[in-house]
C-alpha cells in the first residue's frame, strides 16, 4: 500500500519552479513536496538573495541620497520623473522611505502612486524589486497597496555591473536628468491626506511609526549629509561617493592632523558601509542643532577635497588613524 500512495503521489502534477510563491522558511513548500519551504524551493531563493548588486542605486540622480533615505532617514518623501510620460489618471509618483502597514507601494485614491523604499528585497537588486514594484502601482486600481512579490526574471551579477533577465531597473524606468529632492518630515502625516477619513488600521500604524521616529534633518549647505537627535547625544551622518579607499586614506589624514571633527565636543567616531557607499558618523553634543553644524560641515567639506586630491603615502600616524578608522567600520548592506 506504502508504495501504491507513493505511485499515485508522484504522478500529481505540481508547480513548475517560477510559479512557487514565497512563504516563510518553516512553513509547508507550496511546490506539494511535503518539505519546508527554506529545505526545498527555498533554498534557491535564499541563494538568489545572497547574490547582491552592491550598488543597486548607481546611475540614479542622488545615489546617495538614495542609500540614506534606504538606511537611515525615518520618514521622507521625493517626487519621482519617469522617462516616460506618466500613465493616464496617474498625477504623480512619489517615492517615500516607509508606507503604513509596511505596503510596498499604494495607488492612492486619486490616482497617484506612492512607492515605500525601505521594504525588504526579495532578490539580489532592489533596484529590480523596486522598479516591479512601481510598475505594477502604475496600472493598479485606485486604492489600492501593492503586495510584495519577486520580480519576474532574474540577473546574475557580474565584475562590470548587474546583467537583468526578466525585468528592468529603476535606471530603465527613472529620467536620469530628473532631481531627486528629499523631504524630511517629522512625522508620517503624509501617509494620511485626510485623516478623518483613513481606517483604523492606518491610523494605528501612523501613531506607532510615529512614536518611533528618530527626529531627522538634511543639512542644505553639502550634499547626502543628515542630522539626527537621540536620547543621549546627537550624530551627523553624511553619505559620501568617493571611492572607499581614497575616502578612508583622506579620513585618515584629517584624524591625525586633529582636523576631522565638526567643532568642539564633536567626533568622527567611524563609518559604515551602505549600498556600495561609505557613511562617515560623527557625535555631536545634545546641544548641537543640525542649523549649528551647517557651517563646520560647509568648512570640513572643503578640507576634505584637499585631502582627497593627496596622492602621498601616508604617514605612520594616518596608517594608525586609518587602522583606527577601519576597525571601526561595519557594513549594512
Amino acid at each position: 500500500m506504502a508504495k501504491k500512495r507513493s505511485q499515485t503521489k508522484a504522478r500529481q502534477p505540481r508547480p513548475q519552479d517560477g510559479d512557487i510563491p514565497v512563504v516563510g522558511a518553516r512553513e509547508p513548500c507550496p511546490c506539494g513536496s511535503g518539505r519546508r519551504y527554506k529545505a526545498c524551493h527555498g533554498r534557491s531563493a535564499s541563494h538568489a538573495v545572497t547574490e547582491l548588486v552592491q550598488r543597486p542605486f548607481e546611475g540614479l540622480p542622488g545615489e546617495c541620497d538614495w542609500v540614506a533615505l534606504r538606511e537611515l532617514v525615518p520618514a521622507a518623501t521625493v517626487e519621482l520623473t519617469l522617462k516616460e510620460s506618466l500613465p493616464e489618471g496617474v498625477p504623480s509618483v512619489t517615492l517615500a522611505t516607509v508606507l503604513p502597514m509596511a505596503w510596498p507601494a499604494l495607488r492612492r485614491d486619486d490616482g497617484s502612486v506612492m512607492i515605500g523604499l525601505q521594504n525588504d528585497a526579495s532578490s539580489g537588486d532592489i533596484s529590480r524589486d523596486l522598479a516591479d514594484t512601481l510598475q505594477r502601482a502604475l496600472t493598479a486600481e485606485p486604492g489600492t497597496p501593492i503586495q510584495g512579490r519577486r520580480a519576474p526574471g532574474g540577473g546574475t551579477p557580474r565584475s562590470s555591473g548587474f546583467e537583468t533577465g526578466g525585468g528592468p531597473r529603476l535606471q530603465d524606468l527613472l529620467d536620469p536628468e530628473g532631481a531627486f529632492e528629499p523631504v524630511v518630515h517629522s512625522g508620517f502625516e503624509f501617509w494620511v491626506p485626510d485623516s478623518q477619513n483613513a481606517t483604523p488600521d492606518v491610523t494605528a500604524s501612523l501613531e506607532r511609526a510615529n512614536a518611533a521616529a528618530i527626529p531627522t534633518v538634511k543639512l542644505s549647505g553639502v550634499d547626502a549629509a543628515y542630522w539626527c537627535e537621540t536620547p543621549d547625544k546627537n550624530h551627523l551622518r553624511w553619505v559620501m561617493p568617493h571611492a572607499e579607499e581614497q575616502l578612508l586614506d583622506a579620513l585618515a589624514r584629517l584624524h591625525a592632523a586633529g582636523r576631522s571633527s565638526l567643532g568642539e565636543g564633536t567626533r568622527l567616531v567611524g563609518s559604515f558601509r551602505a549600498h556600495g557607499l561609505t557613511v562617515p558618523v560623527w557625535d555631536l553634543p545634545t546641544g548641537v542643532t543640525a542649523e549649528d553644524i551647517e557651517k563646520p560641515a560647509a568648512e570640513f567639506a572643503e578640507r576634505l577635497a584637499t585631502a582627497l586630491a593627496t596622492d602621498a603615502p601616508l604617514t605612520g600616524d594616518e596608517r594608525r588613524a586609518r587602522g583606527g578608522l577601519t576597525n571601526r567600520q561595519v557594513t549594512l548592506s
